[in-house]
């Protein structure tokens, strides 16, 4: 069983909505887009596994907790035009919707809690996470929170989609425990390894999830 993580500011709304203020009035006054969350070569990695498994440029993607929306930016530079970014934070939005006028990226970004259940998403291909999760394990109630996120993630992704979830908090073996009563592993991104008193790891894990199959509805479909 995973140990919970102690909260901190990292897990509350009003923490995010007060760093992008500050990244808006950065962005406004000097042109600057702001952190890429887990950096670039994150960014890079993520689009090489789209480019590797083929995956068709007219797919829906979604990014949850997109921030300044600079990864649907990668992506729809490499021709996924069918994407949506979605923060709980409006002004990350507003930031992201900025960064997006400006290279030209006709991109939709809408202020959204993916832990809402009247969320209005819905029939995503290819659903992005890039440390919400993580913030979503700081928040206060962080269990009930995250078994939220994992019901509403399945609900709005595609029989056939996948869910890509980057993490700095989370291993391997340990966000496959916690997914397993939703989604299957599909495959490991490989990430920046480190080496310490002899053990190998990781600065990050990125995993692909696949939707769990629901074997009653496939056994009510065989005998009908």
């Amino acid at each position: 069983m995973c140990d919970e993580l102690e909260h901190c500011e990292l897990g509350t709304q009003e923490y995010w909505n007060k760093r992008y203020k500050e990244e808006v009035k950065n962005y406004q006054n000097h042109g600057d887009v702001g952190e890429i969350w887990f950096g670039e070569d994150i960014v890079d990695r993520l689009i090489k596994w789209a480019k590797t498994a083929q995956i068709e440029k007219s797919c829906k993607v979604l990014d949850i907790g997109c921030g300044n929306g600079m990864l649907l930016i990668e992506l729809y530079n490499e021709g996924f035009q069918n994407v949506i970014g979605v923060d709980y934070s409006e002004n990350a939005i507003t930031l992201a919707r900025s960064i997006a006028t400006k290279f030209e990226c006709n991109i939709e970004f809408t202020v959204c809690d993916i832990i809402d259940q009247n969320t209005h998403l819905s029939d995503f291909d290819i659903i992005l996470d890039k440390g919400t999760y993580d913030a979503i394990s700081l928040s206060f109630n962080a269990k009930e929170n995250r078994n939220k996120y994992i019901e509403n993630v399945q609900k709005i992704l595609k029989e056939t989609g996948v869910l890509i979830i980057t993490s700095c908090n989370w291993t391997k073996d340990e966000l496959i425990e916690q997914f397993q009563s939703h989604f299957d592993l599909k495959e490991s991104i490989p990430t920046p390894e480190f080496k310490f008193g002899g053990k190998v790891g990781n600065v990050v894990t990125s995993i692909v999830f696949k939707r769990k199959i629901n074997i009653e509805n496939y056994l009510i479909l065989f005998y009908l």
